[in-house]
C-alpha cells in the first residue's frame, strides 16, 4: 500500500542513502546482525475493526517503512505544510495521540509505533476525531530520531509507558538510556519539553537518574499531566497496584 511521499529533504540530512534501518543491518559476511532493540515485534493480525481503520486511513496517514530510505524523505514533508513538529514514541493504541493532537491543531504529530495492530487502532481514533495533523511511522524510534529528526527541531517529545523490560537481564533494552537521552535532548528545540510516564517504579528511578545526568535537560518528577488521558496501559498498571510516575524535562 502506498503512503504519503514527501517531496523535500530534511534539514541537515546528508546526501545519499541513509544507514540501514534495524532488521536490515548485515555483518560483513552477509548475515543479519543481532541487535539490542527497545521493542519486540508482536503479532500483526488485525481485528475486523482494526482492518476497517487500516483500509480507511493507512494510505493517507501511515508512512510505509521503505519511504524513509529515500534521501528526499522528511517528516515535515508528510504533512504538506510547515508547522511545529512533535514526536510521540510508542503511542500504543493512540488514546493519548488523538487527544493531544486534537488540542494542538497548529502542530504536526509523528507517532512512532512498530506494533501494527496498534497503528491501526491509532488510525481509527485519529480518523474518528477528524484529525489531519497526525502521521504514523513504524520504523525504529532510535534510528528515526537519529536520522529523520534534525537537531534543535522538535517542539515536544512524548514517551508514555514505554516497554519496562522489567526483568533485570532485559534492562539493556529499555529506551531511556544515557545515549538515547542525549540524542533526544539534541533533537528538542531550546525550551521544548520531553514528557514521560511509566507505571514501573524502578524504571521511573532509572529515568530520573539518566535524565538528571543529561546536561542539556532540566526537570524531574511532576504531578500527573492533566492533558494526558488515562489510557488502557495506565488503567492496567493501576489495577495491578502500580503507581504512575509522570516526568517532564525541558531542553536548556
Amino acid at each position: 500500500m502506498m503512503g504519503p511521499m514527501p517531496d523535500h529533504a530534511a534539514e541537515g540530512a546528508a546526501p545519499g542513502a541513509r544507514p540501514a534501518r534495524p532488521h536490515h543491518k548485515l555483518t560483513e559476511d552477509g548475515r543479519r546482525m543481532r541487535e539490542v532493540l527497545s521493542y519486540s515485534r508482536r503479532g500483526t493480525r488485525f481485528t475486523p475493526r482494526q482492518q476497517e481503520a487500516w483500509d480507511a486511513y493507512a494510505e493517507r496517514w501511515w508512512v510505509p517503512d521503505e519511504a524513509v530510505d529515500d534521501p528526499a524523505f522528511s517528516l515535515a514533508g508528510c504533512f504538506g505544510r510547515t508547522a511545529p513538529l512533535i514526536v510521540e514514541i510508542g503511542p500504543g493504541i493512540g488514546e493519548s495521540t488523538a487527544a493531544l493532537a486534537a488540542s494542538r491543531p497548529d502542530h504536526d504529530v509523528v507517532a512512532i509505533e512498530v506494533w501494527r495492530p496498534g497503528v491501526a487502532d491509532t488510525l481509527g481514533r485519529v480518523g474518528a476525531a477528524g484529525l489531519t495533523n497526525v502521521r504514523l511511522l513504524s520504523v525504529d524510534a532510535v534510528w528515526s530520531m537519529e536520522h529523520l529528526v534534525g537537531p534543535d527541531s522538535l517542539a515536544a517529545l512524548w514517551t508514555f509507558f514505554p516497554d519496562p523490560w522489567h526483568k533485570t537481564r532485559h534492562h539493556k533494552r529499555r529506551l531511556v538510556t544515557p545515549a538515547f537521552a542525549h540524542l533526544a535532548a539534541t533533537r528538542l528545540a531550546p525550551g521544548a519539553e520531553w514528557r514521560l510516564a511509566t507505571d514501573w517504579a524502578d524504571y521511573a528511578d532509572q529515568m530520573v537518574e539518566v535524565l538528571d545526568a543529561e546536561p542539556l535537560l532540566a526537570g524531574g518528577v511532576v504531578e500527573r499531566w492533566d492533558e494526558r488521558p488515562v489510557t488502557k496501559f495506565e488503567r492496567k498498571g493501576l489495577a495491578a497496584g502500580r503507581a504512575i510516575t509522570d516526568l517532564a524535562y525541558v531542553r536548556a
